[in-house]
């Protein structure tokens, strides 16, 4: 019996938290159970899945609430609400997705799993934070934050400083094992959410976490790669890949070798801020053996993968 193909769906964060909504618990469930209509369709036609999902607005939110219970309720450092978030935003996904396929009448088992992702403990991005998360605040604001609690304050836009936290590259998977025996068995995982909880290791072999966030492209590479997936399926605001993108000039493209993927990369093609990130997980996930990345819209999931009808393919060659 041939196995099944396996893959890694890393939903972006317009999935849950849509711009210009208002952003309450009852539109976060609508707006999943939006979001998985590309993905019951990959598990009706049998593919085995483990699925991720970013959460920038919502560890913002989290970050917001900490502050304006300082005083009141205990701090609780950024590790911890990155894990709140994860599993917050992992039982909306599951629930909505168990429903959806209760209705549809597909037997599938799904587990939300809060993932912990190895990063080095020297990685560069500790010592020079360069990732903002959580509000705006003036320069006054930020000169006192920075003084008071140690935070790492940078202009943002004109005249408004956020917090920069690291942002450290992910290596590993902690739960890698059991994640890929529940995949390979059927099981839908839900799984690094929000790029995971960072942490290290200890010389002694402990796990120490740190305060910092995961990009969550990066770490759906590195779980592909972990349990061994075919497929990386990134699904973002946009149907496929552009060169000179929101310009004149503007070229989508059907189709990427990783050579010159990385050429348009250097090139500056592919911003840090938006398409870079995904880009570099689809370069790494090809060179350590993944077979196919597919960057498209949440409602093309489908035709991108089965019909071949849409998105991005990125191939090793």
């Amino acid at each position: 019996m041939r196995r099944k193909k396996t893959a890694v769906v890393a939903l972006g964060g317009n999935a849950i938290t849509k711009k210009g909504e208002e952003d309450t618990i009852a539109r976060q469930f609508a707006n999943t159970r939006e979001s998985l209509r590309g993905v019951v369709e990959l598990i009706r036609d049998g593919y085995n899945l483990a699925i991720t999902h970013g959460n920038g607005p919502q560890v913002g939110n989290a970050i917001l609430r900490v502050e304006l219970a300082r005083g009141k309720a205990p701090v609780l450092p950024l590790g911890i609400c990155v894990a709140d978030t994860e599993g917050g935003m992992g039982y909306m996904i599951e629930q909505s997705l168990q429903n959806r396929l209760k209705k549809e009448r597909i037997k599938r088992d799904v587990v939300t799993i809060v993932t912990q992702v190895i990063v080095d403990k020297d990685d560069p991005s500790i010592k020079e934070p360069t990732k903002f998360i959580g509000q705006f605040y003036t320069r006054g604001e930020a000169r006192k934050l920075a003084k008071e609690r140690g935070w790492v304050m940078k202009e943002d836009r004109a005249k408004m400083w956020r917090r920069v936290v690291p942002s450290p590259i992910p290596r590993e998977i902690v739960e890698k094992k059991t994640i890929k025996n529940l995949v390979r068995n059927g099981v839908i995982v839900i799984a690094a959410g929000g790029g995971g909880i960072p942490v290290y290791i200890e010389r002694d072999g402990a796990l120490e976490g740190v305060d910092a966030v995961i990009d969550k492209d990066r770490a759906s590479a590195i779980l592909a790669r972990d349990i061994g997936a075919e497929l990386l399926l990134i699904l973002t605001e946009v149907e496929k890949v552009a060169l000179d993108f929101g310009t004149v000039f503007q070229k989508d493209l059907d189709k990427l070798t990783v050579e010159q993927a990385k050429k348009y990369l250097a090139e500056g093609h592919f911003p840090p801020g938006s398409m870079g990130p995904k880009i570099e997980a689809a370069i790494q996930f090809l060179e350590s053996g993944g077979k196919e990345v597919i960057i498209t819209s949440i409602p093309k999931a489908f035709e991108a993968v089965k019909k071949r009808t849409a998105g991005t393919r990125i191939l090793l060659k």
